[in-house]
């Protein structure tokens, strides 16, 4: 088996490129899949994984080389990925960042993984399991109970959250991409803060079988990589109806989101890529609540889009700022049902000593779960608790519909709503430990399409203070991916951004 060029690093090729590598037989998957495993290692101080098995990586790629050896010629074969650890997997613990679950070993793949996997799907070599917020609650990786993770464009700096580690692992090169989930910006905020591509589809393509839930209405699995090309190759074969394992699985047969972006680069960019295409821009994801640095980065990025033939229109999302209260209540009040089944009996962590039943419960939940997810579990209790109901959760579900109805209203006059993801760069490692509001407000500009179930995604777009990583928002209509993903796909074929690295790794 012959090996790549001397000049090129394995590690700097995306997943378009990589396959192509070995659809042509110029290196295996087991090389390819030793050469990331060693740099893995290499940066264990990232944080970035929480669990890998080189022996169960190894005899995935294998099977991968049986597969390009017979002659089977799939975009994702052989690949290596990482996935965030809310999936659950057989072969690796899953622990969903969080002490309550340390050890657990599921009896099955989640939909998503075994859809991208090796045996029956679309071929992709499980590189290991990625660190994040736990249970997904958190902005910033930072409330893993097992380590925080580093930013590789800052090791002082958070990489976002709650995929932060999954945001780490594909910019660091650990990994040419990796699974991610999505409720309230946790795919596109750390793709924003890490100079990803990140897509969140819209709530119900993907399959939430399997996900450790946070908030079920909500949760969303997407893929995290360099482009919006490598994106959609991974989202083509993760999507698609799973009406039999989850209820709200759209009936929505899988999409080729990448023939046509492929198509496109073998053209190249062109000035009427994208003529006529309307995006709009909410007068309230530009107002002052936006550091400068970020808008500098998002207008630059707009203006690119204008030179491709985009038409800017200002719409209005007047609801906006009540995105952080609304999703406030409403994820809380779903973790609280979702996180009840931990009570140290099924399964789970169960304190050593307790004197009755009643007691055990307590010091299990407490010892098990860290101070974010506890937080959440006591918020969630209360506004679903008799004489608060209505006050809140019900009002919060209503005015959800209400954020729905005006993304409509903004869509009749536009095709994509763009905007800032996050209204910073990424911040300090514990620079706001003590203050969680800070946390949530990180997530103004990605709560209220989560909210409404829109697709949305970062693209890299330039850098800001302290040459941290600016992503722009894309924000589509429903079932519109191939709209975002072609739009991003034209600014990448007109920019680098997306081809930046961090020193130094």
């Amino acid at each position: 088996m012959s090996t790549t060029p001397s000049n090129t690093d394995l590690h700097d090729l995306g997943v378009f490129d990589l396959a192509a590598r070995l659809a042509a037989r110029e290196v295996s998957s087991v090389e390819v899949t030793q050469h990331f495993l060693a740099r893995i290692r290499q940066h264990e101080g990232l944080g970035a994984f929480l669990a890998t098995n080189a022996d169960v990586s190894l005899a995935q790629a294998k099977a991968a080389d049986a597969r390009l050896a017979a002659g089977e010629r799939t975009p994702l074969l052989g690949v290596p990925l990482a996935h965030k650890d809310v999936f659950v997997t057989r072969d690796f613990v899953t622990t969903a960042g969080s002490k309550m679950l340390e050890n657990y070993r599921s009896p099955f793949d989640a939909t998503v993984v075994s859809k991208l996997g090796v045996t029956n799907g679309a071929g992709m070599v499980t590189l290991g399991k990625l660190n994040c917020d736990e249970f997904a609650m958190g902005s910033g990786n930072e409330n893993s109970a097992y380590k925080p993770v580093q930013n590789p464009w800052d090791l002082s700096r958070i990489p976002g959250g709650s995929s932060g580690g999954s945001a780490t692992a594909v910019a660091a090169r650990l990994a040419p991409a990796a699974t991610g989930t999505d409720t309230g910006g946790s795919i596109r905020q750390p793709a924003s803060m890490s100079s990803l591509t990140g897509i969140k589809p819209t709530y119900g393509r993907c399959s939430r079988y399997g996900m450790v839930a946070f908030a079920s209405s909500l949760d969303q699995a997407g893929p995290m990589a360099r482009s919006a090309l490598d994106c959609a190759l991974l989202l083509s074969s993760m999507a698609g109806p799973d009406l039999d394992r989850d209820s709200t699985s759209l009936d929505m047969p899988a999409t080729d989101y990448a023939t046509d972006l492929i198509a496109t680069s073998a053209q190249g960019t062109l000035a009427s890529g994208l003529k006529g295409l309307r995006i709009g821009l909410p007068k309230q994801f530009f107002s002052s609540g936006c550091a400068p640095d970020v808008l500098t980065a998002v207008r630059a990025a707009l203006a690119e889009l204008e030179k491709l033939g985009a038409v800017l229109v200002e719409v209005d999302l007047p609801l906006t700022e009540l995105s952080i209260p609304v999703y406030y209540v409403i994820a809380p009040a779903e973790a609280s049902s979702n996180l009840s089944r931990y009570d140290g009996v099924r399964y789970g962590h169960r304190a050593s000593a307790y004197t009755d039943l009643n007691d055990m419960y307590k010091k299990s939940r407490s010892e098990g779960f860290g101070d974010e997810a506890t937080r959440r579990i006591m918020i969630g209790t209360y506004v679903l608790s008799h004489g608060y109901y209505d006050a809140y959760y019900l009002k919060a579900q209503k005015i959800r519909r209400l954020i729905a109805e005006d993304f409509q209203k903004a869509f009749a006059q536009c095709d994509i709503i763009a905007g800032p993801v996050s209204p910073t760069v990424a911040w300090k490692i514990g620079e706001k430990g003590d203050d969680p509001v800070a946390n949530y407000l990180a997530d103004i500009y990605t709560l209220s399409s989560s909210l409404a179930g829109l697709p949305g995604m970062s693209v890299p777009a330039g850098f800001g203070a302290h040459g941290m990583p600016v992503g722009l928002q894309l924000i589509g209509n429903y079932f519109k991916e191939a709209q975002l993903l072609g739009t991003a796909h034209q600014f990448q074929l007109a920019t680098d951004w997306h081809q930046r690295k961090p020193q130094g790794i």
